[in-house]
């Protein structure tokens, strides 16, 4: 039994026709990993992450005016998002639940969230539909087992992951590993401690390659323990993403990463990222080759 993190609210928020983010993939995960057989009791349902939690961790001025309703339309419009109290329910469970799969990876080995990767979100601004920085709160619930002193923050979604550098850019227990578009969103980039840029264009062989290095040179830190951003934007059918990575070379890159990480016996935390392809039935199938790569399914 591999441990699977989602609640029904990461699909329940009302946006505007046409909007950009596919709300709807993460009930499109659950569902198509039912009807492959994964039972009910896989599957554990995350709490709201507290915010007092939040508010320790990143600016309270930030923090309480997105809480309440009250943080300025301009930084509204850098999040993407208009604001509800839905949309503040969704992204409190939503890193609540990558929080939990932290947890149960240490106690597992391996489980895996059904959403998250909000990579872009800093202290004191969200930015690119990412409220909170969940994989830095998940590296330090991490951090706080007596045996991890180091986690590694690989992410593989097509965007740079600037929040989570930014974040852990003096905290040199979590390593971040980006590899990315390198003409592509965040315009400004920030500096990880492992970043990868990779031309318009890129496929397979050039991504898989350019991945073997990155990890390599990862590895050389010595992580006790791993959270993985398996962002699927890089496919080659990505509205966003400028890559040409099929469905095969995305299975490839995760079998990669996961069966490193399985050798060398340390706890890893998956979370989805990113995948903009309007056809969700297509996103979700892409979306599906991290689990399978992690042994849920076949």
């Amino acid at each position: 039994m591999i441990p699977l993190v989602f609640h029904p609210i990461y699909s329940q928020l009302s946006l505007p026709v046409r909007h950009r983010f596919p709300i709807e993939k993460y009930q499109g995960i659950r569902d198509a990993l039912s009807a492959r057989g994964i039972p009910d009791n896989w599957f554990h349902q995350p709490q709201p992450i507290d915010t007092q939690l939040l508010t320790t961790a990143y600016d309270p001025d930030y923090v309480m005016p997105l809480l309440e309703g009250t943080l300025d339309k301009k930084a509204m419009r850098r999040i993407g998002f208009p604001w509800s109290q839905q949309l503040i329910d969704r992204s409190l469970t939503a890193v609540g639940g990558t929080c939990l799969t932290a947890e149960l990876a240490v106690r597992h080995g391996l489980a895996l969230n059904l959403t998250g990767g909000y990579h872009h979100a800093f202290d004191t601004f969200g930015s690119g539909f990412c409220l909170f920085n969940d994989l830095y709160l998940a590296a330090n619930r991490m951090l706080a087992e007596p045996d991890i002193d180091r986690v590694l923050i690989i992410d593989c979604d097509v965007h740079q992951g600037d929040g989570t550098a930014w974040l852990a850019r003096e905290d040199d227990r979590i390593i971040t590993l980006s590899l990315h578009g390198e003409k592509n969103f965040p315009h400004r980039k920030q500096h990880s401690d492992i970043d990868i840029p990779l031309e318009k264009g890129t496929g397979d062989a050039d991504y898989l390659e350019a991945l073997d290095a990155a990890l390599t040179l990862a590895w050389r830190y010595r992580p006790d323990a791993v959270i993985y951003d398996a962002g699927v934007d890089i496919h080659v059918n990505d509205d966003l993403g400028h890559l040409q990575i099929t469905t095969s070379g995305i299975l490839q890159r995760d079998n990669m990463v996961l069966s490193l990480c399985r050798e060398a016996g340390v706890p890893t935390a998956c979370v989805i990222g990113g995948g903009y392809q309007r056809d969700i039935p297509a996103l979700v199938d892409v979306h599906l080759q991290l689990y399978r790569a992690a042994g849920v399914i076949a």
